[in-house]
C-alpha cells in the first residue's frame, strides 16, 4: 500500500521555520491561477475587516456621544408625524369638496389638479420653500434663505430637548405649503388651463407663500410686532384665496354663469362626494391646528376642542341664516359653513375659550352665506365659494382675536380666569391694532405678487384660460381626453 499523499498544508507543517518559509514561497509562486486568484483576495479580506472595524468604532463613538432618545422625544415626533399624515389626507376632502360641487364634464379636471398639486407642493417646498420660509435672515424680519433644500441632520441637542426632526418637520410645513395652493383650485375651477395652473403652483409654494410665512412662523416682523396665527387663518388660508381670487378675477366668470348681471345657479354633480369630503377635511383640520402645538402635550386635546366646537358653531350658523334666506337649508351652506367654522377658528385656537370658539365659528358660518352673495354681486365667478370660507372667514378668524382672544392656552389654571388680550373683554385695541396690520399686509402681499404671477404666465403660454369650446365641451375632454363617468355618460347618449 502507498502511503497517502500529503496536502501542501500537512507537508508545511512539518517543515522547519526556515523550509516553511520557502515552501510557502513555492506554495504561492507555482500553483495554479486558480490558487492565485483565491490568494489576491487576502488583502482584500483584510482591508474590509479593518473597515468593518472602523465603522463599529465610529458607531460606538457616535452611540457614546448622542444623548438617550427620552419618551418626550419619541411622542413629539409620533404625534407630528400623524398630524402630518392628516393634513396631507385633506387633499382627498379638498378634492371631494371642489369636485362634488362642480360640474360632471370637469371632475377628472379638479380631481387631477387636487392630487398634482401636492407633489408639486413638496418638490418645490423642498427645493427652496422650506429654506426660504425657516432659513437664516438674509434682510431681518422681512426676507430669509438658507440654501437650496434642507439639511435633515438630527442634532445632539435636538435629541436632549426632545424638539423636532428637521425630516418631520419639513413634512409639516409642505403639507400646509400644499393646502395654500390646493385652495387656488377651487376659485380657478371649471375654466382654467392645466398646465398654466401647474406653473402657478410651483411659484405659489416655492416663493410667495414662504417669503409671507416667515414674517410669523420664522420670527418674523409681524412675530416680533405682537401678531397671532396660531395654525395659518391668514398666513395658508387667506393667502391661498387672496391667490385664487385674483386668477378668477382675471379668468373671467365660466360661461352661463351671469346673465343680464344676475348670477345664475350651476349646480355641482355629486353632494354625497361633497359631504364626504367635507368630513375628510374636518377629520384633518385635527392634523392643521392641534399639530401647530408642535408637541404632544396638555394643550393638543384643547386645541382640539375648540377646534371641534368652531366647527359645530359654523355649520349651526350657515345652515339657520341658508334656512331664512332661502326658506330651506342649503346643503352647499351647511358644508361650507362647517369649513368655515375651522377656517375661523385656525388661528386663534390656542387663543380662545370654549365659549368664544363656538361663537367665532358661529359668526364665521354667518358669514360664509353673505358673502358668497357679496361676490356673486361683485361679478367673481367663485364655483364652490372657496374665497368666502377661506378668504373672508381667514380674515374674520384672524381678527376675532383681537375682539376676544385670550392669552395663552392656560384656560383658567387654578380657577384663575384666562388674561383677556382682545377688545371686548378688557385687552385693549392694541391686539385688535396687530391682527388688522397682519391681515392688511397678507392681502396686499399676495394680492400684488400673485396678480404679477399671474400675468407672467398668461403673457408666456397665450393666456390661462381654456377656450370656449373647451369650456363647453369641458376640461376632462379637452385637457385630460377621459371622463369620469364614461359608463354613465355613453349609457344616457
Amino acid at each position: 500500500m502507498h502511503r497517502p499523499r500529503m496536502t501542501a498544508a500537512q507537508q508545511l507543517a512539518q517543515k522547519s521555520l526556515y523550509n516553511g518559509v520557502a515552501q510557502l514561497t513555492e506554495f504561492i509562486t507555482k500553483g495554479s491561477l486558480n490558487r492565485l486568484a483565491w490568494l489576491a483576495c487576502v488583502p482584500l479580506s483584510l482591508m474590509g475587516l479593518g473597515l468593518f472595524n472602523l465603522a463599529a468604532k465610529a458607531q460606538e463613538t457616535m452611540e457614546a456621544a448622542a444623548p438617550e432618545i427620552s419618551a418626550a422625544f419619541l411622542a413629539n415626533n409620533l404625534w407630528l408625524l400623524i398630524a402630518t399624515i392628516l393634513v396631507i389626507f385633506m387633499n382627498a376632502g379638498f378634492a371631494m369638496v371642489e369636485a362634488g360641487m362642480c360640474r360632471q364634464k370637469n371632475a377628472v379636471n379638479i380631481l387631477s389638479k387636487n392630487l398634482f398639486v401636492f407633489a408639486l407642493a413638496v418638490s418645490s417646498y423642498w427645493l427652496i420653500g422650506y429654506s426660504i420660509m425657516y432659513g437664516n435672515a438674509v434682510a431681518n424680519g422681512w426676507l430669509y434663505f438658507n440654501g437650496l433644500f434642507f439639511d435633515p441632520y438630527v442634532s445632539p441637542e435636538t435629541i436632549a430637548e426632545a424638539g423636532l426632526v428637521p425630516t418631520v418637520d419639513f413634512l409639516f410645513q409642505s403639507a400646509f405649503a400644499g393646502t395654500a395652493a390646493t385652495i387656488v383650485s377651487g376659485l380657478v375651477a371649471e375654466r382654467i388651463k392645466f398646465g398654466e395652473f401647474v406653473i402657478f403652483s410651483l411659484v405659489l409654494t416655492g416663493i410667495i407663500y414662504p417669503i409671507s410665512g416667515s414674517w410669523q412662523w420664522n420670527g418674523g416682523w409681524l412675530s416680533e410686532m405682537g401678531f397671532i396665527d396660531f395654525a395659518g387663518s391668514s398666513i395658508v388660508h387667506s393667502v391661498g384665496a387672496w391667490a385664487g381670487v385674483v386668477g378668477a378675477a382675471l379668468l373671467g366668470p365660466r360661461i352661463g354663469k351671469f346673465l343680464n348681471g344676475q348670477a345664475q345657479a350651476m349646480p355641482g354633480h355629486n353632494m354625497g362626494i361633497a359631504t364626504l369630503g367635507c368630513l375628510v377635511l374636518w377629520i384633518g383640520w385635527y392634523g392643521f391646528n392641534p399639530g401647530s402645538q408642535l408637541a404632544m402635550d396638555q394643550y393638543v386635546p384643547f386645541v382640539a376642542v375648540t377646534t371641534t366646537l368652531a366647527a359645530a358653531g359654523g355649520g349651526i350658523g350657515a345652515a339657520l341664516l341658508s334656512k331664512i334666506t332661502s326658506g330651506k337649508p342649503d346643503l352647499t351652506m351647511i358644508i361650507n359653513g362647517i369649513l368655515a367654522g375651522l377656517v375661523s377658528i385656525t388661528a386663534g385656537c390656542g387663543n380662545m375659550t370654549l365659549v368664544g370658539s363656538w361663537v367665532a365659528g358661529f359668526i364665521g358660518g354667518l358669514i360664509v352665506v353673505v358673502s358668497v352673495g357679496v361676490l356673486d354681486g361683485m361679478g367673481i365667478d367663485d364655483p364652490v365659494g372657496a374665497f368666502s370660507v377661506h378668504g373672508t372667514c381667514g380674515i374674520w378668524g384672524t381678527l376675532v382675536i383681537g375682539l376676544w382672544g385670550v392669552e395663552g392656552m392656560d384656560m383658567g389654571a387654578g380657577g384663575v380666569p384666562p388674561a383677556g388680550i382682545g377688545l371686548l373683554n378688557g385687552g385693549g385695541f392694541a391686539q385688535l391694532g396687530y391682527q388688522i396690520v397682519g391681515v392688511l399686509a397678507y392681502g396686499i402681499w399676495t394680492v400684488v405678487t400673485c396678480f404679477i404671477a399671474w400675468k407672467v404666465i398668461g403673457a408666456i403660454f397665450g393666456g390661462i384660460r381654456v377656450t370656449e369650446d373647451e369650456e363647453l365641451t369641458g376640461l376632462d375632454i379637452g385637457e385630460h381626453g377621459m371622463e369620469a363617468y364614461p359608463d354613465f355618460a355613453s349609457s344616457n347618449s
